[in-house]
């Protein structure tokens, strides 16, 4: 089985390409704007017509989308997560309209919950900002491309090279710089906010399992960990898995997001029925995974993605 990986120097996507460079038969081809990508494209200005050529020439049986952006303007976010889908599709269609496509989505595509309420695929999507909107018009481009096509849509990521432009990854760094000292402060925004965590490795192999699964798959699949743990509680159990000894002070409001959707939490059943998958990593896993790897703070590539 050929696949192409599209954003597979970003954090999710190197873990993906992994993933499905360990399945038995595969070879795995890389797409992107980095250096030494087999297939050398941007999405978010490439024209669909010489992408269709590249696709023709690879000849892949599946596609994985892992390209997005998480941060910039509204302009970048719509360029990359709703042009980017949609550029991808048309080529797909000209080009290998038999191929596979797994498209990386967002929980953040369905806005506020309510708490108690895990949030199942049929729910309506209200995103509360500009990253959710635009992830939501990238599901759009693919549920409605007739192509074999599939969207995890992923909660939270967490676990070996966390980015340090997410909150685990974030406060990994400000631990490694806060050292063991007893007197050491750690200043933090409001963790009251509940998010749903899936670790990083998990969705790889919810990924492995929509490009090899037979037949049709439903459009969209929830990726998360299934259930909505307090952001206090992953800073705590970071912080003992770090050996911190100081304190971890709450001040000011915290991010705008946390505000605007303070309690997530993805209904994973479909994904464990469809395709036979269920997070195997518990949150200590990932944070001690995360903590032992060092890596927070570590620049990530130009493709990198995560749903937040």
């Amino acid at each position: 089985m050929l696949i192409l990986v599209l954003g597979a120097t970003g954090y999710l996507g190197g873990h993906i390409a992994g993933g499905l460079r360990a399945l038995p038969g595969a070879r795995v081809f890389t797409g992107g704007r980095s250096p030494g990508a087999d297939v050398p494209v941007d999405l978010a200005s490439a024209r669909p017509r010489d992408l269709a050529a590249a696709l023709a020439a690879l000849a892949p049986d599946a596609v994985v989308n892992c390209a997005g952006a998480t941060g910039g303007d509204a302009v970048t976010l719509a360029e990359v997560n709703a042009r980017g889908p949609a550029v991808l599709c048309a080529a797909l269609r000209e080009a290998a309209p038999e191929a596979r496509l797994v498209h990386l989505g967002s929980a953040a595509e369905y806005g506020p919950g309510t708490p108690g309420r895990p949030v199942p695929e049929s729910a309506a999507t209200r995103p509360a900002g500009p990253y959710g909107a635009t992830k939501l018009a990238g599901t759009v481009a693919v549920t409605a491309s007739g192509l074999d096509a599939v969207v995890l849509r992923v909660g939270n990521p967490v676990g070996p090279g966390a980015p340090a432009t997410g909150l685990p990854g974030r406060v990994a760094g400000l631990l490694a710089g806060a050292g063991r000292d007893a007197d050491a402060v750690l200043r933090l925004g409001d963790l009251s906010a509940h998010r749903d965590f899936v670790d990083v490795r998990d969705v790889a192999r919810a990924v492995c399992s929509a490009v090899t699964a037979p037949g049709p798959l439903p459009p969209v699949l929830n990726i998360g960990g299934g259930a909505a743990v307090p952001v206090r509680d992953l800073v705590r159990v970071l912080a003992r898995v770090a050996g911190f000894r100081g304190r971890v002070v709450e001040a000011g409001t915290g991010s705008a997001r946390s505000a605007q959707v303070s309690w997530q939490c993805s209904d994973i059943t479909a994904a464990g029925d469809v395709l036979g998958w269920r997070p195997a990593h518990s949150l200590d896993d990932s944070l001690t995974a995360l903590w032992a790897a060092g890596s927070a703070g570590r620049p990530r590539g130009p493709e990198e993605v995560a749903a937040r």
